[in-house]
């Protein structure tokens, strides 16, 4: 069987379209007919290569939404059939069996989970993960929108459930873009206080519209220093390096700085910021089977759906080429038109 996809064919280079021999499904394994697929920053950072670890070509593409097509046999007995419509997101595997998988780790399986992009990703008319991975769409979520839940919208749900997050809890938000716009609708969804720190004060009318209590202006140090010692949780979305100070003093006692962004220089944090008030700093990746499915149901009881913009899978470059130039409406969308 021939599948049809777009491919990065070498680091960098326009995708192409590219077609390529699937094998048999293994026993594990579904097949998904996309529908839809999100961008996310992290395929361009595997399209690039800029993380060391991308294979070519690379079919990237990870907040799949799509239907069953066909399963392997094991995957047979295991809840889903032929025409449901489901999710994919970063992972496409993981050994089910190690200490981690069992204890609903997966994403820190001791065999090594496969990420969705390295299993040929969701950037084609077809792609495969273990039934594990597939995850049933609740019928009133609307399709369109939910890809970026998958990868975006779990990036910031996890800090969430490792921080007990509640109603009473006061949380903020550093970078109100693609991730940091999803963890605003969640916060609010689940009644917490939520302060977004945002650099672009010209966003600060939609940010409140998306759920806001409050914004706070990133560039002005008397506004960051007015914040000290408010917050349970702060959770940064950025990739970029920040005077963190403020954020650290911003933390209320047991308070947790939470990264999801990709900041490549190490954090600079004194020991007595931490010591003092039992302050902590974390970080995450994406979620499990568990957490997802748990996400999809929360925004399908309380309408939570990511800002998006769409494009044409055929206009995939151009797609991109938005995404990098940080012209995205919060998320964009490709409608498969094979």
């Amino acid at each position: 069987m021939k599948i049809k996809s777009y491919a990065a064919m070498e680091a960098g280079k326009a995708l192409e379209l590219y077609e390529y021999d699937a094998p048999e499904l293994s026993a594990e394994e579904v097949e998904v007919e996309v529908e839809y697929c999100g961008v996310c920053h992290s395929d361009l950072s595997m399209i690039d290569n800029e993380w060391g670890i991308s294979r070519y070509p690379t079919i990237a593409g990870h907040e799949v939404i799509g239907r069953v097509s066909a399963m392997g046999e094991a995957a047979k007995s295991k809840g889903l059939s032929v025409g449901q419509r489901v999710g994919i997101g970063w992972t496409a595997k993981s050994c089910q069996h190690c200490d981690a998988c069992i204890n609903g780790e997966q994403v820190n399986c001791e065999q090594g989970s496969i990420p969705t992009i390295l299993n040929n990703g969701g950037f084609a008319e077809k792609l495969r993960a273990d039934w594990q991975w597939v995850i049933p769409l609740p019928e009133n979520l609307d399709a369109a929108t939910a890809g970026p839940l998958l990868c975006g919208g779990i990036t910031v749900f996890k800090p969430l459930l490792m921080s007990n997050i509640t109603a009473t809890s006061r949380v903020g938000v550093i970078g109100i873009g693609g991730l940091g716009h999803i963890a605003i609708k969640i916060l609010r969804a689940m009644g917490a206080e939520v302060v977004a720190f945002s650099s672009t004060p010209d966003k600060k009318q939609s940010i409140l519209e998306m759920g806001a209590d409050e914004v706070i202006n990133s560039r002005d140090p008397e506004a960051l220093k007015s914040q000290a010692g408010r917050f349970d949780l702060i959770i940064s979305t950025v990739a970029v390096d920040l005077d963190w100070k403020p954020y650290f003093d911003a933390l209320a006692p047991q308070g947790k700085f939470h990264t999801v962004g990709a900041v490549l220089k190490p954090f600079e944090v004194s020991a007595f910021q931490l010591i003092m008030g039992d302050k902590a700093l974390t970080g995450s990746s994406t979620g499990s089977p568990g957490q997802l499915r748990s996400l999809l149901k929360l925004a399908s009881r309380r309408d939570i759906a990511p800002r998006v913009e769409y494009f044409p899978m055929s206009k995939i470059n151009e797609a991109l080429d938005h995404v990098r130039a940080g012209k995205a409406n919060y998320r964009v969308v490709l409608k498969a038109d094979f």
